[in-house]
């Protein structure tokens, strides 16, 4: 399996600038410490390192802007790995292994074991039922699969008109087998402002 050798941003056209004025940018510390996140423009062909940059469109929904980021994916690629850019502190251990596990099930998803008690709860909020937390897992990203396998799952969810909330349960329509590769609770989606206060914690343990 060879390294990342192009980027795909799925971004409003006003961002483009943001990576394009750059000679070099680090878009992951993960991607960075594989060779492969200094994104490189054209005019420095002279650089070692070199990582096609594209962008995309977005989407209305997630799954819209995933399927417009997989129209520029090269014909040639073995794996597509889609991760959000709201889960800046992945690491190069985490990465490294959803993309091995990705390459030998054809589909593969950063997840942890759920710590909390999880409870179903009906529309006026009365519990329904208590699930089992040793078999729930919080899913996170990367999420890597096969082009191809990708490319079947949303010609199925487009047909059928069904929507999902995370790249692999496209995949999972196929009823094509996804493996779940135990990352790290650091992690975490940046979503919230205490969420940010706990990634600057992270970060500032980290250096």
């Amino acid at each position: 399996m060879d390294e990342v050798k192009e980027i795909i941003v799925v971004c409003d056209p006003s961002y483009k600038d943001i990576f394009e004025g750059s000679r070099s940018l680090s878009l992951s510390p993960a991607l960075h410490d594989m060779g492969c996140a200094w994104v490189v423009d054209k005019l420095y062909s002279d650089e070692k390192i070199h990582v096609d940059l594209k962008f995309a469109l977005p989407g209305k929904e997630r799954q819209d802007s995933v399927y417009s980021g997989l129209q520029e994916v090269d014909l040639n690629s073995e794996l597509v790995c889609v991760h959000d850019s709201a889960r800046p502190l992945v690491s190069v251990a985490d990465v490294e292994k959803v993309l091995k596990d990705g390459w030998i099930n054809g589909a593969a998803v950063l997840g942890v074991p759920v710590k909390a008690t999880i409870k179903e709860a009906d529309s006026e909020s009365f519990v329904v039922r208590t699930l089992d937390r040793k078999t729930l897992w919080e899913i996170q990203t990367p999420q890597v699969m096969k082009p191809d396998l990708l490319k079947k799952g949303f010609e199925l969810v487009n047909r059928e008109g069904l929507e999902v909330t995370d790249d692999v349960s496209i995949v999972e329509h196929l009823k094509h087998p996804v493996y779940i590769t135990e990352g790290s609770y650091t992690n975490i989606k940046v979503t919230t402002p205490d969420d940010l206060l706990l990634a600057e914690r992270i970060l500032s343990m980290n250096t």
